[in-house]
């Protein structure tokens, strides 16, 4: 029964009692759900995990442009076959070397007076992708290729092997962070922290700077070409999370 049937009824009998029982009703209800609502804290950690890397993607490009197609094919196979074997002769494992396909593209130059293109020959590329496990073997990769007419080349892509475990340790510091971070804001509130309520977590790494060329030794006469070494800096593992707690009060 509604409270305003019940005022109707009990407003006849005792004209005093319906406004007042209305009065007390609501209130009791309000302070109901004020019990319910619990009371928590949210807070955000990060955490960081810093290590060298262990292994590196190399991609080793070859292009040729010719008026004939055969001649500019003939060229980035013949540079490609070397580069593979360079690879077996470094003793890399041949499970971590592709070769991509070969990518053909004629060319054509506009003639304004005829008002149409003519073909003036062809661009023929491929790639040799290297997943390198010993990087002390990256500098002689690099160089050997280059001789052997590699003419496409970008920065190696530093990586490691354990990255997986790495990100995990990132996030556990990160939790333990989290929680240290809301045991302050508890203890400040005069509270005490309960358990974790909700979290969200993600995780990530920054590649290592890009490596710099260093001599192993002076370049002299007594030396000869020295052959060059390479070395990166660490990779930074993060992880970040946002937490809320259960929030104690009292005893």
């Amino acid at each position: 029964m509604s409270c305003t049937l019940n005022n109707r009824l009990l407003r006849n009998a005792f004209p005093w009692l319906g406004l007042t029982l209305c009065a007390f009703i609501v209130p009791a209800g309000a302070f109901a759900a004020e019990e319910a609502k619990p009371r928590t804290v949210a807070v955000s950690g990060q955490g960081e995990v810093q290590a060298e890397p262990d292994k590196a993607i190399v991609t080793l490009g070859v292009e040729s442009r010719k008026p004939r197609l055969e001649d500019a094919r003939a060229e980035v196979t013949k540079t490609v076959e070397a580069v593979l074997k360079l690879t077996r002769d470094l003793k890399i494992d041949q499970k971590n070397v592709r070769a991509t396909r070969i990518n053909v593209q004629p060319e054509y130059n506009w003639d304004n007076n005829a008002r149409e293109r003519n073909l003036i020959g062809y661009y023929v590329s491929r790639q040799v992708e290297v997943d390198l496990r010993d990087l002390e073997k990256l500098g002689t990769l690099l160089e050997k290729s280059t001789d052997l007419g590699v003419n496409q080349m970008g920065d190696p892509r530093l990586d490691s092997s354990k990255r997986r475990d790495l990100e995990r340790s990132a996030l556990a510091k990160a939790v333990e962070d989290a929680r240290l971070n809301a045991e302050t804001v508890a203890k400040a509130a005069g509270a005490r922290l309960g358990p974790a309520r909700t979290i969200s977590a993600s995780s990530g790494f920054v590649p290592a700077p890009v490596m710099e060329r260093m001599q192993k030794m002076a370049m002299s006469a007594d030396s000869g070409g020295a052959s060059q070494t390479y070395q990166s800096g660490q990779m930074t593992f993060t992880g970040n999370v946002q937490v809320e707690y259960d929030l104690i009060v009292g005893p």
